[in-house]
């Protein structure tokens, strides 16, 4: 067993979340009023000067692009830096929400902000002088939780890198990155954050506890998410969910739907029905009725063998329902014990989309997917970057799920099986024909769509030849090179 993590409490990535909603348009207007007084009441109660400076200055503000030096008026974005970009979405808060610059408030955070550190200061030298390395260690820490807590992120970094400097156990090592990583995660800085994912996967690899482990896939499937990397996410997440402990990272719930998504558009169908459809965790949120229930009870089971009721041993049920049983007492709860409450948040449109998916309900899948993208896609910082493709190659997925079953379909029965217009369809899947994404040809004037069946042997030997030329090309290159100095030397 490791020790207990440290660092875990600093930055509140909730907060990078309400940023977010308050400069996204595709937000509800509740949803953006409520963030902006979150973020207010945040600014003012943990003294986060350096973060309200960043935000709200009337020249240096991300969130100003009128550059007048105004205090009083509302205030618009422009693109200040990658890192703003990265952390909003249009780069501008609504005219109707008053997020504006008090100088004042601004004055009274700072002075705040140089008690504290001189408090550090203070408590850091007594320790120097009376106490050991340890004390000093621990006063380090403080400072560095402390510039995590008011959102300065140069400061922050630097401070946790000088108690990396000075550590030795390699868990605090591991929890001192894991605390860079979220710093930033908070400003979107996604260098930062792959350069920390590495640096962990290294620290962890030379004698990592089983808790940091799993904590550090849950961190590397979320930025695997936010570089579009879905398909290497979707292992990670999926594995994290039943022993899951990072919630100073995203909730539960958040963790599910980045899961359920990664795996929807990345899974072969065999995996999907095995971690998605059928995973007792999955179904204890998505599911409804019978199948909630069965998941809460541990009844059902997510492994290759779902389904085999023939082959179950009757005298050894209530012993295996037990060891897949979904433990629902954890969920919410905080690395510190304290239970923490979570946004409601309605599943069914993640719900529909999944078994729509699985059972071929075309219609009803692109319905779902709309949804999902309303719901989920628009409104997640970490999704709203790359909703666009993960909308089309859901597309795909259910044109290649639907095609891979014919030799022929006709176009205006494909069309009414999805709920679309026959124009639209030839559109779109025109796209994904022309990107070889689709192996079919359509034939509008007979209003049929031939799927071509592919032939290893002849891609293969196509491959050959290509790869042959372009050897035998390099290879000319390379003799007209060595000839010409050869001749150079004579």
């Amino acid at each position: 067993m490791g020790s207990d993590p440290q660092y875990a409490k600093y930055p509140d990535l909730a907060l990078a979340q309400h940023i977010f909603t308050l400069t996204n348009s595709s937000a509800p207007n509740a949803a953006q009023l409520s963030s902006l007084k979150v973020l207010q009441d945040a600014i003012t109660e943990c003294k986060m000067a350096p973060l309200y400076r960043y935000l709200a200055h009337p020249v240096e503000g991300v969130l100003n692009s009128s550059g007048d030096g105004s205090s009083q008026k509302p205030i618009a974005a422009s693109r200040k830096t990658s890192a703003a970009v990265n952390i909003m979405t249009s780069r501008k808060v609504p005219h109707k929400l008053d997020f504006s610059w008090d100088e004042k408030l601004y004055g009274e955070l700072e002075k705040e902000n140089q008690s504290e550190l001189e408090s550090f200061q203070k408590e850091e030298d007594e320790a120097a002088e009376k106490a050991g390395e340890t004390e000093v260690q621990a006063a380090k820490g403080k400072r560095a939780e402390f510039w995590a807590r008011v959102g300065d992120k140069d400061k922050a970094i630097s401070s946790y890198e000088s108690v990396f400097e000075k550590t030795g156990v390699l868990g605090t090592k591991i929890d001192l990155v894991l605390a860079i990583i979220r710093v930033g995660m908070f400003f979107a800085d996604k260098q930062l954050v792959k350069k920390n994912v590495d640096r962990a996967k290294a620290l962890i690899d030379t004698g990592g506890d089983w808790d940091r482990r799993n904590r550090l896939k849950a961190y590397q499937g979320l930025y695997l998410l936010t570089v579009r990397s879905y398909n290497l996410a979707a292992p990670l997440l999926l594995d994290s969910l039943s022993t899951f402990t990072s919630y100073e990272l995203c909730t539960y719930s958040s963790l599910v739907v980045y899961s359920v998504l990664a795996g929807s558009v990345a899974l072969k169908r065999v995996d999907f029905k095995a971690k998605v459809v059928d995973a007792p965790e999955i179904k204890a949120i998505l599911g409804d009725g019978e199948d909630k229930l069965a998941a809460l009870t541990g009844a059902a089971s997510a492994g290759p063998g779902a389904g085999d009721e023939e082959m179950r041993d009757a005298s050894g049920t209530t012993s295996a329902a037990t060891s897949t049983a979904v433990n629902l007492t954890t969920l919410g709860s905080s690395a510190s014990g304290q239970l923490e409450v979570e946004t409601s948040i309605d599943f069914s449109p993640l719900a529909s989309l999944v078994k729509s998916l699985y059972n071929g309900d075309y219609r009803s899948f692109f319905a779902a997917l709309a949804a999902v993208e309303e719901n989920f896609l628009s409104q997640d910082r970490y999704l709203w970057e790359h909703r666009g493709w993960f909308v089309r190659e859901m597309r795909l997925r259910g044109y290649q799920q639907l095609l891979q079953s014919y030799r022929v379909v006709g176009l205006g029965s494909m069309a009414h099986d999805f709920g679309v217009s026959v124009d639209f369809l030839d559109r779109d899947l025109a796209k994904f024909i022309a990107a070889d994404r689709i192996p079919c040809t359509i034939d509008r004037v007979n209003g049929i769509i031939e799927t071509n069946r592919p032939d290893d042997k002849n891609k293969q030997y196509n491959d050959v030849v290509k790869q042959g030329d372009a050897l035998i090309t390099k290879l000319q290159k390379y003799g007209q090179a060595v000839r010409l100095r050869g001749s150079e030397r004579g």
